[in-house]
């Protein structure tokens, strides 16, 4: 089923960031974070870019400054992002500042729902600077955020900020 009729009127450049230790998918932890791999996982997003009309940048890093740097990048190519910053999410101001400094409208996306988890990990210091939250819905979410950043992007989604 198709999102959009016809062409896009604008094409939007999207970037998929990922961090620590999403390499593992589909073997660390399955019965948090599902059997699909980061790779099953950037195919299902290039085929909803595709059908969307958008142009998709998916990456991965172990590496904090990596994503940073990434970030950072993304200010003056990409439209928009969207951001899975795993175990860094409770703990990294730096990814912060870069989203802060980036102006980039950002969705951030967990696999699992965070609030069913333990303690230290309910608290996001990137949802900050995210226009919105995805989490608890597998690799739907990812779906999902594309979607509704390209809906922002296009003026379908009032920003609430």
């Amino acid at each position: 089923m198709p999102f959009r009729s016809g062409p896009a009127p604008v094409s939007f450049s999207l970037l998929v960031l990922n961090g620590p230790n999403l390499n593992l998918l589909g073997t660390r932890q399955p019965e948090v974070y599902g059997r699909q791999t980061l790779d099953d996982i950037a195919e299902m997003c290039r085929a909803t870019a595709d059908e969307l009309g958008v142009e998709l940048d998916f990456r991965q890093s172990n590496h904090e400054g990596e994503l940073i740097t990434w970030i950072q990048q993304a200010r003056n190519l990409n439209d928009g992002l969207i951001l899975n910053p795993a175990a860094l999410t409770h703990t990294s101001v730096g990814l912060l500042d870069a989203l802060l400094a980036a102006e980039l409208p950002t969705i951030e996306v967990h696999l699992s729902n965070l609030h069913q988890r333990e303690d230290f990990r309910r608290h996001s210091f990137t949802a900050q600077a995210a226009l919105g939250v995805i989490a608890g819905l597998g690799a739907e979410g990812y779906r999902l955020a594309l979607i509704a950043l390209t809906r922002h992007l296009a003026g379908q989604i009032a920003d609430t900020t």
